[in-house]
């Protein structure tokens, strides 16, 4: 099955969506409403937004489903706050999976590594379709993990 990958530009950068990996966690509608707008289509709206502003919420998705780059280096280089620091965090989100970010690999109960960018997010709920990762099935079936 294809991944859907999404661009959107304002000209000084792109953002990149993959929405494979979000999980709804609603961070960068929450922090700004004027740029992302999840009931309108296009739903990233980059024109609305300071560059700085935008780089800054897409820094704080925390599946990495929003990504961003320079146009000027014309490369996609994902850019992230500390390149250089090496250790994994995990944060729980209420109601939501496991954020994990850093350096970690994941192996499956048979031995195999399960490829991973430098961030996953792991279901906690078990409804999900993607084992271990989290689709969003929380969301949809209005399930509360913390509650």
């Amino acid at each position: 099955m294809r991944k859907i990958v999404k661009k959107y530009t304002n000209g000084e950068i792109t953002v990149v969506w993959q929405p494979d990996l979000c999980v709804h966690a609603t961070t960068c509608f929450t922090e700004l409403p004027k740029v992302f707008v999840p009931y309108e289509r296009p739903w990233i709206k980059l024109d609305k937004g300071v560059t700085e502003e935008i780089i800054k919420t897409v820094c704080n998705c925390p599946t990495d489903a929003l990504t961003y780059f320079w146009n000027k280096d014309m490369k996609e280089e994902q850019k992230t706050e500390n390149t250089e620091e090496k250790s994994t965090e995990i944060k729980i989100l209420k109601n939501g999976p496991f954020l994990v970010k850093g350096d970690f690999k994941i192996t499956n109960y048979d031995g195999t590594e399960i490829t991973t960018r430098n961030s996953a997010s792991l279901c906690r709920c078990g409804l999900t379709k993607n084992k271990p990762f989290c689709d969003g099935s929380h969301v949809k079936g209005n399930f509360k993990i913390d509650e």
